[in-house]
């Protein structure tokens, strides 16, 4: 049995948010959080039962110890975190945006330690101690040194058996699509389970035509046995071997804070993929996500029993 459910390697970072109405050149306050996609997967998921564990590389200091207090605070393990003397935190500044200004993320993520990760930083037997990798198109963007580790990381799980799950992300401001599709190709044919956009496919790996026709021609073209495509308020799709095509629609709520929603989907639905319904677990992620933009911060936090609360704006008493 895995000491782990699902492990996952990204970097930490901190997030200063504008104010609603307030934009970064002018603001004179910023809201402070920990952030990381992929440790906002395995923070969700410790929340829902699952064993998880994330895998980074931090400078010592103060804003390391938060970042790690973020995530251990909802039982991720974070033993396999290394701290580095020197260096600097990742950071990203984000202005939300109101119609017809669209938000805008700026990067500060130069001349970290985790740009230039080796394959001797991390403890691989304790990170393949699992039942699934979870790897992202974000971490693998960064630097040549963070795609080499990404790819080793998912040669050595698909060598032994163990499920991996590709959230491709694609970030722009990042890589180019060109670049993406060299570096994620070859992971998402290894991969158990595949998360990508219904725009992303189309940019990235020139995937054709609309809606759930774009999830099905990314397995075609990888052979894995499940995708799943989100596709902002037009609906979510599933493309399975064994379950066929599905749409499903998508209820939209009040955004109050949107980063780390779609990481809040790819938990929940990698909650059902390991209970072996996934069809069940984007109904899960469904919930998740919704719970996310109405909250602040990347992490979400939900409890397994608010999964089965009745939709309401009333208060629960």
């Amino acid at each position: 049995m895995p000491k782990f459910d699902l492990t996952t390697i990204g970097e930490g970072q901190i997030r200063l948010t504008c104010f609603k109405g307030d934009r970064l050149v002018s603001a004179n306050q910023l809201r402070m959080s920990a952030a990381c996609s992929e440790a906002n997967v395995a923070g969700l998921l410790s929340q829902l039962g699952r064993k998880t564990s994330w895998a980074s590389k931090l400078p010592s200091g103060s804003l390391a110890t938060r970042i790690l207090h973020e995530y251990r605070s909802v039982g991720v393990d974070v033993s396999n975190v290394v701290l580095a003397e020197g260096g600097r935190t990742a950071l990203y500044f984000m202005e939300p945006g109101e119609y017809p200004m669209p938000s805008r993320v700026t990067y500060d993520r130069e001349h970290t330690p985790f740009r230039d990760i080796t394959i001797d930083d991390f403890a691989w037997e304790s990170m393949l101690d699992t039942e699934l990798v979870f790897v992202t198109g974000i971490t693998a963007a960064l630097t040549q040194s963070t795609a080499d580790v990404i790819t080793y990381f998912v040669d050595l799980a698909y060598e032994r058996g163990i499920k991996i799950a590709l959230d491709v992300n694609y970030r722009s401001l990042l890589w180019t699509a060109q670049r993406a599709r060299e570096v994620l190709g070859p992971i998402a044919q290894k991969s158990s389970i595949l998360f990508c956009s219904r725009k992303d496919g189309q940019i990235v790996f020139h995937a054709q035509g609309e809606g759930v026709e774009v999830c099905r021609a990314l397995r075609d073209k990888f052979g894995v046995k499940t995708v799943v495509s989100t596709d902002q308020i037009d609906g979510v799709y599933l493309s399975d071997e064994e379950l066929g095509d599905q749409v499903f629609e998508v209820t939209q709520v009040p955004v109050l804070d949107r980063p780390g929603a779609g990481d809040s989907f790819v938990a929940g639905v990698i909650h059902g993929f390991l209970h072996d319904d996934v069809v069940q677990g984007i109904r899960y992620g469904q919930r998740t996500s919704a719970h996310a933009l109405t909250h602040y911060g990347d992490l979400t936090r939900v409890s397994a029993a608010e999964l089965s609360i009745p939709t309401t704006t009333d208060i629960v008493r």
